[in-house]
């Protein structure tokens, strides 16, 4: 691997999901590392110069926010994206917290991993000026009716739609009725883009 050949790293410790990811992303003509443990990517990962991380959530001896933390620590600047289990969402949205750039839920589209890692490796540096952006996101979300920036706010925090039903004294399909509305209103095409406007807008 030359040091300006982009090469995604595929952590992950099911060995058939390696596999398939790493014959997607080779098929699609990129560079790709696999490891069976976030502490074999933390040997090799001082070779990672170009290129984006992917990491499942769950995994034993360290989880991927437990990676994540440990790659923050180590002011690590390759992006990151995280695949996740339905009922890991909550997870993700801290992940995304903590700096992630994206999440994927299982089972994923070929096209939807390949276009997370494509705008993963052109988005601008985490600690450039993001002024304009929280500004236009800002904008966005002001123009929520007060029970969607209530349902929200509950997506932002990390909670399951039955979690935000109960809070709000509300049917779980009438939350996801309003997220539906919510993700139309800013235009976001995906759960991780909305958290990532809220979370830009310091929403």
């Amino acid at each position: 691997m030359t040091s300006d050949s982009p090469t995604i790293h595929v952590i992950d410790d099911d060995d058939a999901m390696r596999a398939s990811l790493a014959f997607l992303l080779e098929s699609a003509g990129l560079t790709c590392r696999t490891y069976a443990s976030a502490p074999d990517f933390l040997t090799h990962c001082a070779q990672a110069e170009i290129g984006c991380v992917i990491t499942d959530v769950r995994m034993p001896e360290m989880g991927g926010l437990q990676l994540v933390a440990e790659l923050k620590a180590r002011n690590f600047r390759l992006p990151v994206i995280v695949i996740t289990g339905h009922g890991d969402v909550p997870l993700a949205v801290e992940a995304m917290k903590n700096g992630v750039v994206d999440f994927i839920e299982k089972p994923f589209d070929d096209e939807l991993l390949l276009g997370a890692i494509q705008r993963a490796m052109t988005l601008a540096p985490p600690d450039a000026p993001r002024n304009e952006a929280a500004a236009g996101f800002a904008a966005l979300l002001a123009s929520l009716s007060p029970r969607e920036t209530e349902v929200l706010r509950g997506v932002v925090d990390g909670k399951p739609n039955k979690v935000i039903a109960f809070e709000l004294g509300i049917s779980p399909r009438t939350v996801e009725v309003y997220r539906a509305n919510v993700m139309t209103k800013t235009g976001a095409h995906s759960l991780s883009e909305l958290v990532r406007m809220a979370l830009v807008a310091d929403f």
